[in-house]
């Protein structure tokens, strides 16, 4: 009876713990949904909320994690072998940085959001696009400059600090290509 009970803990664990995994194929917006109609519905209730379309944020999460709930930056190293901690704070979904995070979650009173759910990480972007409008007037449909104001800050993008970074101006640039993507696929299987 006692490995009973374990197997069906372990089994629950097992199910509740496949959740933050990547989609199978991160390029079709149609088979994102198939496969995660409740992160379908998490971003629609954002784009409801905050007015940031499903397609903006499908572009913003594939760059920032490629949908891995579970993703951090990259190690930095000293002399190639030292481990000296990560890039950033960033973590989760969308990638936001404790500061940011914090800030959120004191604004929205959502005192117990975690950065590894897609709810309430898609809430927190829709939060901080719907900030990018008020503060820098980016339309929330320009994924491209959404997604400068994201990576930069609303202060660094009102400064242009992105100008100097030809590498992020391509990001961006694959940002609305992929948002551009997605909003035509979705186009056609939301039919």
């Amino acid at each position: 009876m006692r490995k009973q009970a374990l197997f069906a803990v372990l089994l629950l664990v097992a199910a509740c713990g496949g959740g933050n995994a990547p989609p199978r194929n991160l390029d079709d917006a149609c088979q994102i949904a198939d496969d995660r109609r409740n992160w379908m519905r998490d971003m629609e209730r954002v784009e409801r909320r905050w007015g940031v379309p499903v397609h903006v944020q499908l572009a913003t999460i594939y760059q920032e994690s490629k949908f891995d709930g579970k993703a951090r930056t990259p190690m930095q190293y000293s002399l190639g072998v030292i481990p000296m901690g990560r890039q950033s704070s960033a973590y989760g979904f969308a990638q936001a940085i404790d500061g940011t995070w914090d800030w959120y979650r004191d604004e929205t009173g959502r005192r117990f959001a975690q950065r590894d759910k897609f709810s309430d990480a898609v809430d927190f972007m829709g939060w901080y696009m719907d900030k990018s409008t008020k503060q820098a007037g980016i339309p929330k449909y320009d994924a491209r400059n959404q997604y400068l104001a994201y990576h930069e800050g609303h202060t660094g993008f009102k400064r242009g600090s992105y100008n100097s970074k030809s590498w992020l101006l391509r990001v961006a640039d694959s940002v609305q290509d992929r948002a551009n993507i997605y909003a035509v696929q979705l186009g056609q299987c939301r039919r």
